[in-house]
């Protein structure tokens, strides 16, 4: 009895040495992603992620894949507009592809895989008429439940219900809200929601957003500046499960609410960090920078003889927008405000970690602050890596078992830059 109790107590040390393992190095940041090159060394990345060339209507969506990790540790991809998710063991090492079928055997037409409900069900995103498709883990097909929305985040809870971010586009608003999903019965709860007009296209909103209509029916829509554009001041409610917790935190006004698993409200808190700012002179240099870029590309392409149709049209397209970028580098004159935060991560520890906006893109140092199991905000620290070009968001970042595994590119890569990386986090 003696020795089964040394045993207990031994391996309790150890899940609170590992418990508090991330938070110290969280504490004594800034904190670099260390890729392990072990991990997944053997696959062929220009097979694995063929896909990631795939363009529609000439605009690239080859990159738009997403990540989720099972129990075991394997991980699963999602190939949007494919139909297909790729497997991989816990090593990192290609296993399959494989898609959903229905009793007849038919392959389905399904969006990304979102999550896993009760560790046995998979269900997928909403597609445009609000469909959910529910499968196992073998790939049979379940149930669909329906919803009358779009959807931004849904999360698995206990006893088999979804939480769900969901929008709604009205004629002169937009309606933000938190669902909670019953698996069983279809029947869900808004426990929270919020209005936003919908800005008019001639409001400084619109000013750093550039579009562009190919001849063949192609769009190409950007912006120079974050936190910008149609959509740019309505940032959707980011929601995170926490302890026996419901959390939404919502980025323009820093406020974190927590709700009981059955939805009923508990209290609000706040951020403990003011929201940044982008200057007028960090706008002008941003905008600067852009120009710049966009030029030198006008120079390459009247630098070639044999210029091709496609090549012909773009020339075309980069001059257009080279003016309109200049026009608004002379309007520049106020401040742009920053929401609280981008989006919020949970590490393999419990802890949240909330990124805040980089004020430029390619920049891959990102400030954090850790909100712990506890509900307290405890630490702020920078998350820095130099091999990758790090996308922050809880699709291409997920944390297992004190490491941070992401569906990142590569900086320095030949053919395909996409990878399947595991990082581990150090001082």
């Amino acid at each position: 009895m003696k020795t089964i109790t040394n045993l207990l107590i031994a391996f309790l040390l150890i899940g609170n040495i590992n418990a508090q393992k991330l938070l110290d190095i969280y504490k004594n940041g800034p904190v670099k992603l260390i890729p392990d090159t072990e991990f997944g060394k053997t696959n062929d990345w220009n097979n694995v992620f063929k896909t990631y060339n795939d363009t529609m209507h000439k605009k690239h969506v080859g990159k738009r894949k997403s990540l989720i990790i099972l129990d075991d540790g394997s991980f699963i991809v999602n190939h949007y507009y494919r139909n297909f998710f790729t497997k991989f063991n816990p090593d990192g090492k290609f296993e399959k592809e494989f898609s959903i079928v229905n009793s007849k055997g038919e392959k389905m037409k399904t969006p990304d895989i979102s999550g896993i409900l009760n560790n046995e069900i998979f269900y997928t995103g909403l597609t445009n008429m609000g469909k959910m498709t529910c499968f196992d883990l073998e790939g049979n097909y379940l149930k669909t439940l329906t919803l009358n929305y779009m959807a931004k985040q849904i999360i698995p809870l206990p006893n088999k219900k979804l939480a769900v971010v969901g929008w709604v586009i009205w004629s002169d608003r937009f309606r933000d809200f938190v669902s909670i999903l019953d698996y069983e019965t279809n029947e869900e709860n808004i426990i929270w929601d919020h209005f936003t007009k919908r800005p008019k296209n001639d409001s400084k909103d619109q000013m750093f957003v550039y579009s562009y209509n190919l001849k063949n029916g192609g769009l190409i829509r950007f912006r120079t500046m974050p936190h910008t554009g149609y959509l740019g001041f309505r940032p959707a409610p980011i929601i995170s499960l926490l302890k026996d917790k419901l959390l939404i935190a919502i980025p323009p006004n820093g406020e974190i609410l927590e709700y009981k698993l059955d939805g009923s409200y508990i209290t609000k808190k706040k951020v403990n960090w003011e929201p940044g700012s982008i200057t007028p002179a960090e706008q002008i240099e941003i905008q600067e920078k852009t120009i710049k870029k966009y030029k030198k590309q006008v120079k390459s392409m009247e630098s070639q003889t044999d210029k091709t149709e496609r090549i012909i049209e773009y020339l075309e397209y980069y001059k257009v927008i080279i003016k309109k970028m200049e026009e608004d580098l002379t309007k520049i004159s106020e401040q742009i405000p920053i929401p609280y935060f981008s989006t919020v991560i949970k590490d393999s520890d419990g802890n949240l970690i909330f990124f805040e906006y980089p004020k430029e893109e390619g920049a891959n140092k990102f400030n954090v602050f850790t909100y712990n199991a506890e509900g307290k905000f405890v630490c702020q620290s920078s998350f820095i890596c130099d091999d990758y070009n790090l996308v922050i968001n809880p699709d291409k970042l997920v944390f297992f078992n004190g490491y941070l595994y992401g569906l990142q590119e590569l900086k320095e890569a030949e053919g395909v830059p996409m990878r399947l990386v595991r990082f581990k986090l150090e001082n």
